[in-house]
């Protein structure tokens, strides 16, 4: 009886292990490894990339009609692979001015406030619109209004007060990088936020338009160059795509030096509308929209990821599209 249940007992060990052993192997084969692309199915645009409070953040325009823009979903990470979307953190319930087409969210801290820049009903000459600024204390919200009116709601220099960056230079100086209808102003932002300060002639605006551009602005600074971006084409076709130039100042002259992201053949197509990513590890990683290859909705747009790497020169590899996204980058690395 004795050796009966020892038999019985290595028999039933021998089987746990091997349930713990497929089981372990199973859960291991099944650990997301990429971040595929894209990072949602549902339909997003315009993403900005941040990173607050150790994870990342994606801030995207909801690709819908115009009329049905009305709220901004986010998502959050810790390692740019595994994704939270955070539901309706601002609508237009909050903005009593806003009605429509609600785009391109930029959002910064500061102080530990959450500012929220946004653009909606997209205005014309003698309308009520532009770019607005929400707060909260989070940044997932929820965000309320901050100013109870546009910010800008005046086209400036042909500039449609849209599709608006917030870039903080070295000197701790905030500006307003923004334009649609093929034209980019730069303004400087109060420290709180509540308006423009003018620079020295007096004037609030400052016109930057490089070449080729028609909207989406994005700067970033690396090895004390200004790297300034925008989107080219249409939004709704496949020439849309990103290009950039390199400078000395953030006021230029921006000289084109090219495009380096539209189409991806058997993949797709119309990709721009992007941010840039920093990671503390050193890696750099474009944020962008794009439209399956066959696809001819307008606001068919979903939002990926991909590595973003430079030449020698500083200059920009082109940026190849993929479907596997990116592997694992830690917001806070481990040791």
């Amino acid at each position: 009886m004795t050796r009966k249940l020892t038999r019985l007992f290595t028999v039933a060990l021998a089987c746990v292990t091997t349930l713990c052993f497929v089981g372990g192997a199973f859960a291991e084969d099944n650990v997301k490894k990429t971040s595929g692309n894209p990072i949602d199915p549902d339909w997003y645009a315009d993403p900005e990339v941040a990173f607050f409070d150790n994870q990342y953040w994606i801030f995207p325009t909801r690709s819908l009609p115009f009329d049905e823009q009305t709220y901004f979903d986010c998502f959050s990470s810790p390692d740019l692979v595994n994704w939270t979307k955070h539901e309706k953190i601002l609508t237009n319930k909050e903005i009593k001015w806003a009605r429509r087409a609600m785009w391109a969210p930029s959002v910064v801290e500061k102080d530990g406030q959450y500012y929220f820049f946004f653009g909606a009903n997209d205005v014309h000459e003698g309308e009520i619109g532009g770019i607005g600024v929400a707060v909260a204390d989070k940044p997932e919200g929820p965000y309320r209004d901050y100013l109870g009116k546009p910010l800008v709601n005046e086209i400036v220099n042909g500039a449609q007060p849209i599709d608006q960056f917030v870039f903080k230079d070295d000197d701790g100086t905030y500006y307003l990088v923004y334009g649609g209808w093929r034209h980019c102003n730069i303004a400087k932002l109060k420290d709180d936020f509540t308006g423009l300060v003018p620079y020295e002639d007096g004037s609030y605006f400052r016109e930057v338009t490089p070449e080729g551009y028609v909207e989406g602005p994005f700067v970033f600074k690396k090895d004390g160059k200004y790297y300034f971006m925008w989107s080219e084409g249409g939004w709704t076709v496949s020439n849309y795509r990103v290009a950039y130039a390199v400078s000395d100042s953030l006021f230029g002259p921006h000289k084109r030096i090219g495009s380096l992201l539209g189409t991806e053949p058997g993949l797709a197509k119309g990709a721009g509308h992007h941010s840039i990513l920093h990671t503390p590890s050193d890696n750099w990683y474009i944020i962008y929209h794009r439209r399956p290859i066959n696809e001819t909705d307008g606001n068919y747009r979903v939002t990926c990821i991909d590595r973003l790497e430079f030449a020698e020169d500083g200059t920009i590899k082109p940026v190849k599209m993929t479907a596997e996204g990116v592997e694992s980058d830690p917001a806070v690395p481990t040791k």
